[in-house]
């Protein structure tokens, strides 16, 4: 059901995201425009490779 008192992010910022810790550990959660997912045909639960690049992530499909 649409809660219509849910803002929509402004269009200049619908690639800002934030970190969330999962599940009370250690690891922090990022999550990606379903467009950019789209695009790149991943599913849910995939695996994916990151990597640190200077001061940038990378994150590409994992590959066996």
């Amino acid at each position: 059901m649409y809660n219509s008192n849910m803002s929509r992010r402004k269009l200049s910022e619908k690639n800002i995201r934030k970190l969330t810790r999962m599940g009370g550990g250690r690891s922090l959660g990022l999550t990606l425009p379903i467009e950019i997912v789209k695009k790149l045909e991943w599913k849910e639960r995939q695996k994916i490779n990151v990597r640190l690049f200077g001061k940038k992530i990378i994150i590409q499909d994992w590959e066996k």
